[in-house]
């Protein structure tokens, strides 16, 4: 009885120590095993791994994309505080994630990577006034951060992959400042397409009076003395041919037709 007891617990203790000795690697992370505190290099590929979990460790390394998103005020240019949500996208560059977790651990985000975002972040926000930040330089802004963000951080093997001005919130009345000045510009844009309207309807009627005016010293200038006369014989046959009545006064350069019966 004691045997198959000792047997049993035999059993029990073999199977725990295996359970707990087991680690699995999933898709998009780097593992490594750290025995007795000395770091092996090399890559475990992904699937499951067995270890001795009293003298080794499995440590893993995230190497996904990863969203940062903080709500934090950013100072501008002209000395002002602006509420901004600003998001980074970041990543572990495999190739140097064993020296990421020797030198910085598991807790790298915070240490290096966070950190640095948000000093860049404010940093270049100041080269910026508000109205810029808010919309005119949105997406410069985003770039210089992510630009000067990786040359913080990259060397120390982290990847920026983008970084996102997703909302600004200004005080009241720099946003109604805005507006106004927003709404201004427009006006002025839609009184500039009135007066070009104008200006190009006025020299199509400038231009219309020339060829008129051009028309008529065409005409004029054809208007001989014989071509008149050769018009009033012809209007003349037609009368003649007309079977209505009619008198006729003529001075005998043009006839005028006083009435008609029909």
């Amino acid at each position: 009885m004691k045997i198959q007891k000792l047997i049993s617990v035999a059993t029990f203790l073999v199977f725990l120590i295996l359970a707990t000795g087991c680690s699995v690697i999933r898709p998009g992370s780097i593992a490594f095993k750290q025995k007795l505190g000395k770091l092996k290099l090399e890559h475990l590929v992904p699937g499951p791994h067995l270890y001795n979990p009293f003298v080794t460790r499995i440590l893993k390394i995230n190497i996904r994309t990863v969203e940062i998103f903080e709500t934090l005020p950013l100072p501008t240019k002209e000395g002002l505080s602006v509420n901004t949500e600003i998001t980074l996208l970041y990543h572990v560059d495999p190739k140097s994630a064993s020296s990421v977790y020797i030198n910085f651990g598991t807790n790298y985000e915070e240490i290096i990577v966070k950190s640095n975002f948000l000093a860049t972040a404010r940093e270049v926000s100041s080269r910026y006034y508000a109205k810029e930040l808010y919309a005119i330089e949105r997406e410069k802004v985003e770039k210089v951060i992510a630009k000067e963000l990786s040359d913080h951080i990259a060397a120390k093997g982290f990847i920026v992959d983008a970084v996102l001005l997703k909302d600004i919130i200004l005080p009241p009345a720099m946003s109604q400042a805005i507006q106004d000045k927003v709404n201004a510009e427009q006006s002025a844009l839609q009184m500039e397409f009135v007066i070009q309207k104008a200006k190009k309807e006025a020299e199509r009627l400038s231009i219309e009076a020339e060829g008129i005016k051009k028309s008529q010293a065409i005409i004029d200038s054809s208007l001989t003395t014989p071509l008149l006369q050769y018009y009033q014989i012809q209007v003349l046959k037609e009368l003649v041919k007309s079977p209505n009545a009619k008198v006729i006064i003529s001075d005998g350069k043009l006839p005028v037709i006083v009435g008609s019966d029909k």
